[in-house]
């Protein structure tokens, strides 16, 4: 469960008698200094810190539980039940991180929020298949275990397994001195998920004359946080308390913004949806391209959006190429819905009624499986 902790042994390989060499008599020392007996926490490693963790985390865990629990807080494995209505169900899985953003959250002491993207991040990875989530899994790696930075950071996963109706069933907190350098450390997320044989999605079910449908993100979600980063701090130079340009918020609450979860916008109408994808590194065109058969193109109208304020000030400040922009950023879509003309406004008004904002973003022709930034 989340709350295991490893850490590194310190042995050695065999090796020579200490002080011997072969076919000569060993060097005579005098006055050998005593040596300190040694234990965990020398070699770096907190047991009590993570025994501190482990209870502090409990409660949230099991927070999250669904009825698919089999087992409770504390296990060598996370049991789970799949659900009794399940027909052919496949199971679908993802693993992710948050890439940098880790760095915003530690530079701002503020790490509430990135759990909760690791969960919606993961969530719309097999949401496109048409997944929906049963279980997921962490890790999170420390030079130096601070069991309040691993609570906050618990924290923000439970709020997204709770939103996202999966229960937090297993994972791994290290603490892994010489791997990490303290304050940093890593996030891992594992979900699994399932989906009727039967209702899989994907480019097989795309044809010609199928809609686009854009659903808006919040921010730059988990992606291009290397070079944002970069341009606020070498051409903007803020730092993360100060205001962001054309904002009433600061740096780190506008790099922060929680990842959105589509789960709640488009589960009442996944059986209209033929294809969808999810826009993270790549953005449009590395990730539309995958939804998309070999023979057809996706047309995408870069004009039915306006660009938001954040991308918007990242182009200008760093000087960016916008066809880079496009290829580095989501540009405003995290979602992209592939769907027949009959079922458009279904899937608009769906996305509406979770408040979020969605709009036509071009069609499907014939082609080589090409994304097309008209």
């Amino acid at each position: 469960m989340s709350g295991k902790r490893k850490g590194g042994s310190g042995k050695r390989g065999a090796g020579r008698a200490k002080g011997k060499v072969e076919g000569r008599p060993a060097a005579k020392t005098s006055n050998p200094k005593p040596q300190t007996s040694l234990g965990y926490a020398a070699s770096g490693v907190d047991i009590d810190a993570a025994d501190d963790a482990k209870r502090r985390i409990k409660r949230l865990v099991e927070s999250t539980y669904t009825p698919g629990v089999v087992d409770g807080f504390g296990g060598f494995g996370g049991m789970f039940r799949m659900p009794a209505d399940a027909k052919q169900p496949v199971l679908v899985s993802s693993a992710d991180g948050v890439g940098t953003k880790l760095k915003v959250a530690i530079e701002a002491n503020r790490h509430d929020t990135v759990g909760h993207d690791l969960v919606n991040h993961c969530v719309n990875d097999i949401l496109v298949q048409g997944a929906t989530p049963l279980f997921f899994l962490d890790y999170v790696g420390f030079g130096k275990l601070v069991p309040e930075v691993l609570e906050h950071v618990v924290t923000g996963i439970t709020v997204g397994c709770r939103e996202n109706g999966c229960c937090l069933s297993g994972g791994e907190t290290a603490e892994l001195p010489g791997v990490y350098t303290p304050p940093d450390y890593d996030l891992a997320g594992f979900i699994v998920g399932y989906v009727e044989e039967d209702a899989v999605l994907g480019p097989d079910r795309v044809v010609e004359g199928d809609q686009l449908v854009a659903l808006e993100s919040s921010g730059l979600h988990t992606n291009g946080y290397s070079l944002a980063r970069r341009i606020v701090s070498e051409r903007m130079r803020l730092a993360a308390g100060d205001q962001f340009p054309g904002e009433s918020a600061t740096v780190a609450e506008v790099l922060l913004r929680v990842h959105t979860s589509y789960l709640k916008a488009l589960r009442p109408v996944l059986p209209k949806i033929h294809a969808m994808a999810h826009i993270t590194g790549g953005g449009l065109p590395g990730n539309l391209n995958r939804a998309l058969p070999e023979t057809l193109n996706a047309v995408v109208e870069t004009s039915s959006w306006r660009i938001p304020n954040l991308f918007a000030q990242l182009e200008k400040a760093g000087e960016v190429p916008r066809s880079e922009m496009y290829r580095t950023f989501n540009m405003g879509v995290g979602m992209v819905v592939i769907t027949s003309s009959a079922h458009l406004d279904a899937v608009k008004r769906s996305a509406k009624d979770a408040g979020i904002s969605a709009w036509t973003l071009g069609r499907v022709v014939r082609g080589s499986g090409q994304v097309i930034l008209s």
